[in-house]
């Protein structure tokens, strides 16, 4: 087993998720299975792959990206414009986090 329920439980605290004992067994089982294969991964023999620079296909280096145009950047008065609530130059919005 490559990780413990003490480490799930703790990235869920991390993550401020409120998992039941089910969850936290099926992440165990899955999480391991995950790492698990990620080490058969790590034993097939790349030496002789050349790294790729696009994973989608070979083309030209710029090939599937857009011409890269100065552009005015948006000022902060129509960045807020459409906000339902702002104060000092921010949006506001509800506190989703209480600790």
């Amino acid at each position: 087993m490559k990780i413990t329920e003490k480490e799930v439980r703790y990235v869920a605290d991390l993550a401020n998720l409120r998992l039941t004992p089910e969850e936290i067994g099926r992440m165990v089982h899955d999480l391991d299975e995950i790492l698990s294969h990620m080490d058969r991964l790590n034993e097939v023999d790349t030496t002789s792959v050349e790294p790729m620079a696009q994973v989608l296909y070979d083309a030209e280096e710029t090939a599937t990206l857009r011409a890269d145009a100065e552009r005015t950047p948006l000022s902060n008065q129509d960045a807020l414009a459409n906000a339902a609530v702002s104060g000092q130059g921010y949006y506001k919005v509800p506190r989703v986090i209480e600790r």
